[in-house]
């Protein structure tokens, strides 16, 4: 025999929380929507309404013309309406995911203008934080995005006050980097609506031992990252990751940490089997590939915000590295036919890139 479903017995000893109004939620559905943010959010709700036995949280679920919505693992999921009006109690969601660019529409962008003047709360899980970005609902605002986009973001929402927390709550605004991040936004709102005791007794329900808060970052920390504990080479690394368009040196990194440089060199071999140089250049290319798929930056300004002076270097080294140029990388969104070769001419217009140049 199955055992009994978990919301099958009543609860005991129900919470009593601390405001018993009932909130509504509308999730947006975006195609290609991140599967793990959308339901951890959810779930949240829902076991609130279980532990209180109230109907603390009604939610209803929009696209953008109420069509069903296909999330980024491919299961597709009924809506209950198209985008329609909210009110200013409401708390809106827009639940993002891959090709986040390609599913901010014009009518999605209106509407949520329009109804952001009505004054709701409006969020977004994982990467619809680019959809309330290109709305203006961000701007002068402290937010967060997926990891991934970061770079993408702080170059074309200069404006917006990006952290790599894993979720911001800025007045009426909200973001989360999605995963189980969106759990942590949402025991942050249920806490502040009905107490810290219905939060945990949340997050008890959902196995989460580790609560975090909006001052815990995204990525696990560089040394866990790397899978090396060597406080130096974390402390180059970190520097790396924070000096991309402006590379340093690897005799100045050395020299911050209290190194030679043939001391660095050593320490890069013995834990990372490649030079500072060839991991500082993967650090770039990486940054540099993320801007490629994620803006509409040019080429040439892409290889600038990743501290390469000369067009054609870049190319060769991106070639080199993923097998591809940038031009083909970015396919559809390459440009016109022949801009590679454009490309490739104008080499003489920068300086060489005399850091890189003779990278093994």
């Amino acid at each position: 025999m199955l055992p009994a479903r978990p919301d099958t017995p009543q609860i005991e000893t129900p919470v009593i929380p601390t405001d018993t109004r009932t909130r509504r939620f509308v999730f947006v559905l975006l195609n290609n929507f991140s599967l793990l943010a959308f339901a951890s959010a959810l779930d949240c709700l829902r076991i609130a309404n279980r532990m209180t036995g109230m109907k603390l949280y009604d939610w209803r679920y929009a696209s953008v013309d109420g069509a069903p919505v296909t999330c980024s693992a491919g299961a597709e999921f009924n809506v209950t309406s198209a985008l329609g009006e909210v009110g200013r109690d409401d708390t809106v969601l827009i639940c993002g995911g891959l090709n986040v660019q390609d599913e901010t529409s014009k009518p999605l962008l209106n509407w949520l203008r329009r109804e952001a003047r009505k004054g709701p709360a409006i969020g977004g899980l994982c990467t619809a934080a680019y959809v309330l970005g290109k709305a203006g609902l961000l701007d002068g605002k402290r937010a967060t995005i997926h990891w991934e986009n970061q770079d993408s973001f702080s170059e074309e929402f200069e404006e917006v006050a990006l952290t790599k927390s894993v979720f911001v709550v800025d007045g009426r605004r909200m973001t989360s980097a999605g995963g189980t991040s969106s759990i942590d936004l949402m025991l942050k709102l249920i806490a502040d609506q009905n107490g810290e005791d219905l939060a945990n007794a949340v997050a008890d329900q959902l196995i989460y031992s580790s609560i975090r808060t909006d001052q815990d970052t995204q990525r696990l920390s560089v040394p866990t990252r790397i899978g090396v504990r060597h406080p130096k080479l974390s402390q180059v690394i970190h520097m790396m990751e924070r000096n991309i368009e402006e590379p340093i040196s690897p005799s100045l990194l050395a020299k911050d940490v209290g190194m030679s440089t043939r001391q660095l060199e050593r320490l890069f071999r013995r834990y990372l089997n490649r030079s500072p140089k060839r991991y500082y250049m993967e650090l770039r290319l990486q940054k540099a590939r993320n801007l490629l798929m994620q803006t509409d930056m040019s080429v040439i300004n892409v290889a600038l915000a990743c501290g390469f002076a000369s067009p054609s270097h870049f190319s060769k080294c991106y070639r080199a590295h993923y097998e591809t140029t940038p031009y083909r990388e970015r396919g559809s969104h390459a440009g016109k036919p022949g801009a590679e070769e454009d490309f490739e001419e104008m080499e003489g217009v920068f300086l060489d890139d005399d850091l890189l140049d003779g990278e093994e």
